[in-house]
């Protein structure tokens, strides 16, 4: 079994707070600063983007966790303060020309794990809070812990959700629903969750690591350009009409067993 791992004590991705280990199809990052619940930063934003240019081709489930107690805070509050987050670049003012730009870097750290190359899992324990919350809404599955607790702080701290969270929370629990959770910025237990369905599985806390594993060797069953374009198909499932739809399934179909015959 092959692994490529990105140093933890060195390197771009480890001065972000992050790590990243590829291990035959199966990519794993962890957000590395436990000592702050892994709270976000701009660096870390930023780091992410760069995590997945660096995904291989061959990669097919990327799984994203946090090291310690806690799976993201949200972000670090220090943001906020005259002093900033010691060693990061002070964020832009709304004022400036390049404020739109900066967020548009921020967000691309989580449009990644949209991609149809693989499927994206996010395995949650603990808090998972705002820009948080958004990274595992922006992953495609998520299985959380007992103890994991999700919640849309933003609002409460004067914020919009700006991290590409609020289309996939509309599409999991409905328009009514994401306002509650997003305008009382309540906090929604592992239980909660899973009847919202922002979760596949909940586990109990010992067994989150297991249940991840079995999730992941159940996705790397199915044939890989079969899983490919069968994950583009249910994206844009809910944007097109049945017509559409079924012109798109044809149209895949069609890419798939005329690759298969050529090889």
């Amino acid at each position: 079994m092959s692994a490529d791992t990105v140093d933890p004590d060195t390197g771009e991705l480890a001065a972000a707070g992050l790590g990243l280990v590829v291990e035959d199809a199966v990519a794993t990052v962890t957000l590395r600063r436990p000592e702050r619940r892994n709270a976000m930063t701009p660096g870390m934003w930023r780091g992410l983007a760069r995590v997945g240019e660096q995904i291989p081709d061959h990669v097919r489930v990327v799984v994203i966790r946090g090291e310690g107690p806690s799976f993201c805070a949200g972000i670090d509050l220090r943001m906020f303060t005259a002093d900033g987050v010691p060693g990061e670049q002070r964020n832009p003012s709304p004022l400036d020309p390049g404020f739109d730009e900066s967020i548009a870097g921020f967000q691309a750290g989580y449009t990644w794990l949209r991609n149809p190359a693989f499927v994206s899992v996010a395995a949650v324990q603990g808090h998972a809070i705002g820009a948080g919350f958004q990274l595992a809404l922006a992953c495609d599955l998520r299985v959380l812990a007992d103890d994991a607790k999700l919640c849309m702080k933003e609002p409460a701290l004067g914020l919009v959700p700006d991290l590409t969270g609020t289309k996939p929370l509309v599409e999991i629990v409905g328009l009514p629903r994401a306002i509650e959770l997003c305008l009382t910025a309540r906090t929604v237990g592992a239980q909660e969750a899973g009847q919202l369905r922002l979760a596949e599985l909940v586990v109990p806390a010992g067994e989150l690591d297991a249940a991840v594993a079995d999730l992941t060797a159940a996705l790397l069953s199915t044939d890989a350009a079969a899983a490919r374009e069968t994950k583009a198909l249910l994206q844009q499932a809910a944007g097109n009409t049945l017509d559409q739809q079924a012109a798109a399934e044809r149209q895949a179909q069609g890419r798939l067993l005329s690759a298969s015959a050529r090889r």
